[in-house]
Order: C-alpha cells, then structure tokens, then sequence
C-alpha cells in the first residue's frame, strides 16, 4: 500500500464512507497484504477504545460491508 497522503486519505474516506458499495470497489482494489492490514485496522477501530463513536460505527459498517465479522479477531 505504497501511496502518497492524499492517496491514503482517500482510501480512507471511502473505506469510513459507510456506503457499502463504494467500500467493497476500494477494497477489492487492495492487494492481498493491504486487505490484512486494512481490516486489522479497521476491527482496532471498531473494537478499541479511544476512537470517536462516529469512527467506530464507520469501521463497523465498512466490515458489515466487507462481511467481516470484527470478532473473529481477539
């Protein structure tokens, strides 16, 4: 996931948009390693405290969309 910070940021108001299709076209666009790193991030994110509700609930969504299951990680 070599990309410049306005590259990064992008992905990530698409990844946190909580628009299940715009979610899944970003994601499919990852490689196999930057998928791992993105959802590892994203169940911190939805499970971790010290995020902002809204972060959570956009992570939870993004996995909803991804039909990740943030529980399968403990």
């Amino acid at each position: 996931m070599s990309s410049t910070p306005t590259d990064l940021e992008d992905l990530w108001n698409k990844l946190l948009s909580r628009q299940p299709e715009l979610i899944r076209a970003e994601y499919a666009k990852l490689d196999n390693p930057s998928q791992k790193l993105v959802l590892a991030h994203l169940v911190r994110m939805a499970k971790e405290t010290g995020w902002q509700p809204e972060q959570r609930d956009s992570a939870r969504a993004a996995l909803k969309a991804l039909e990740y299951r943030a529980d399968k990680e403990s």
